[in-house]
This record gives structure tokens, sequence and C-alpha cells, in this order.
């Protein structure tokens, strides 16, 4: 018999703190470098296109003595059926004997680390007096895509708004952010800060420093006529085969890094530029790790345009386990369960 540890949603939003989640999620970052981590292979599956899928993400945390999965669903018929499009469950494992730690919703550390990732990304990559930001796409991971830049970036001015399906979206969307960001996850921003939702994307894209892509697009959203010197774009949603959210020729300019090389080079931003012959493995500078441990120079000069493909890995998730299971226990939250 073992004895595991449960929490729901309502208790992992409670623990799981913006700057904490920051701080973690790039030590893994810096510990997979060091090559204290293993990523295993992804796992997909469409029940059926574009309507129900599901994806198996698992790793290894060497370090931390854990092992473990995300499993995400999404169902995009579920809205119809009062329950939520994207489901998401962590299970975590002891690596020295296997046995089973705990379970949590996986749906909130999926917001919240992939926020952090892209902010990380334009932290090591971004002009640091970047003042403006553009980010493409409404949908569940926005807010924290928001909250994690504007925690690492303070003196941003102006966020762009843009939801290439629906631009009411992003109307109602950048209406709301503020309530947000203060009610739901208690980021402080400056007061004069502007969000403005846009219709039109080659004058936000000239416009803007930062720019995140958060999307499931299969043709590009933002051409590289468009593109500022200077510019720097994380791009955090192609995490499948095909998916592809900006022009190629942006990557082919660009000085790119990702999160983990073999898993973005056949599911991320860069694997159709690859596959085109638009750019080659070798284009690659290295991952985003390498940046963090000082092994290898991120941005190069002001000028140059920047990108970090992130696909998202289950390392993030199981250190995400791993911090919120930590402060739950502080907080006297959580269900033991006898497995």
């Amino acid at each position: 018999m073992f004895q595991l540890k449960v929490l729901c949603k309502e208790e992992t939003e409670q623990v799981l703190k913006m700057n904490a989640v920051i701080e973690n999620v790039e030590e893994v970052y810096r510990q997979k470098a060091l090559g204290e981590t293993e990523v295993f292979p992804l796992i997909f599956h469409e029940f059926q296109p574009g309507i129900a899928d599901m994806d198996i993400k698992s790793g290894w945390l060497k370090g931390s003595g854990l092992f473990g999965l995300k499993l995400v669903s999404w169902f995009g018929d579920n809205i119809g059926k009062q329950l939520p499009p994207l489901i998401g469950t962590v299970m975590v494992f002891d690596d020295s004997t296997g046995a089973p730690l705990g379970i949590l919703d996986g749906s909130y550390i999926t917001g919240i680390r992939t926020g952090a990732a892209g902010a990380l990304g334009a932290k090591y990559l971004a002009n640091p007096d970047s003042q403006r930001l553009l980010l493409v796409g409404a949908g569940h991971v926005a807010t924290f895509q928001i909250a994690a830049t504007l925690t690492l970036f303070p003196n941003i001015k102006e966020v762009f708004i843009y939801d290439a399906l629906d631009y009411k979206s992003a109307e109602i969307f950048a209406q709301t952010i503020k309530e947000g960001l203060l009610k739901t996850l208690n980021i402080p921003y400056n007061s004069d800060i502007q969000f403005t939702a846009v219709s039109d994307i080659q004058k936000a894209t000239a416009q803007s420093d930062i720019i995140i892509t958060v999307t499931p697009a299969r043709t590009p959203l933002i051409h590289w006529e468009w593109v500022q010197p200077g510019t720097h774009f994380s791009c955090i949603g192609a995490d499948m085969s095909g998916k592809e959210e900006i022009d190629s020729e942006i990557l082919r300019h660009a000085r790119i890094f990702v999160d983990d090389l073999e898993q973005c080079i056949n599911v991320g931003e860069i694997e159709l530029p690859i596959k085109n012959g638009i750019i080659s493995r070798e284009h690659i500078a290295g991952e985003i790790g390498e940046i963090i441990t000082g092994k290898t120079a991120g941005r190069e000069s002001k000028e140059q345009i920047t990108v970090f493909d992130a696909t998202g890995t289950a390392l993030l998730d199981l250190i995400m386990a791993k911090l919120a299971f930590k402060e739950a226990d502080k907080a006297g939250l959580g269900t033991r369960v006898n497995l």
C-alpha cells in the first residue's frame, strides 16, 4: 500500500505564486543544461482532428528524486457540455522506488509555468529596455503570459492583444485583464499601463519590442516584412507537428534558442522551417538553459531579432508539482490517499 497526496485545482491555485514559479522554471532550465534532467519521448494522439486530442509529456528530475508525467486532453466540444475543454493531470513518482507520491490538477500548472517560460525567454533574449508587448492569442494561458512578463519587465508601458479568430475575445480580454492580474494572480503592475485590443496585427508587430505567440495556428500570423530590428519572439503555441505561428523568414534572420532541441525539431516552431530547408539544425544557437548557465551568449546586439521556441516539457510540470506539494504541506492543504 502506498500513500500519496492529492491537490485539487483550487488548492494548486492557492499555493503557486508567480515569482516562485518563475524561479523554479529558470532552475529547471539550468539543471537541464547541466545534464541533471531527462525528457522522455512525447506521446500524442488525435481522437478527432481539430476537435479532440491528448498528449503525454514525461521526464525525470534527477536532482529532485522525481520522475513523472502530465496528461493533457483537449476536447473542444466540452464547452457545450459545461466542461472545461482543457483537462490536465500530473502524476509524480519517487525515482528510488517507483512509488507514487502525488496527483494534482494540471490545467493551472500548465498555464502558470507556460507563462513563466515565455517570460524567461524574453528575460534572456529581449532588449532589457523593452516597453511594448504584443500577445498573439487571447486563450487559456494569455493572462499568465502577461503576468509573468510584467513581473520580469516592470517598465512595460503598453500591451497589445490580438486574437486571429475573434477580435471581440481580444477586446473583452483587454477590458478584464487588470482584474485578472490583481484578483487571480496578485500581480502588481504599473497603473498607467495600457491594455489594447488590436485588429491590425501588422501595425502592432511593427510597434512591439516583445511578441509572445500562444495560438494553434498552422499558417504564419506574423510576416518578416513587418518585424522591426531588435524584436524578440517567444513562440509558445507550436507544440505539435504542423503548427506554425511566425514566418520562416523571421527564423532565418533570427538568433534562435529552444527549451528542448529534439522536441522542438519534431513539434515546435522550428519544425517546418527545418523540414522545408529554410534553416538547419545548425542554425539553432542552443537551449535557453545554456544562456542561464553562461555556456552560450544570448542576444548579441540591440538590433538582432531573437526567438525562443518553447514546446513545454514535463520537467516544468514536475518542478511545479514539487513546489505545490511543498507549499501545500506548509499551509496544511491537500488530501492523503492510500492506494
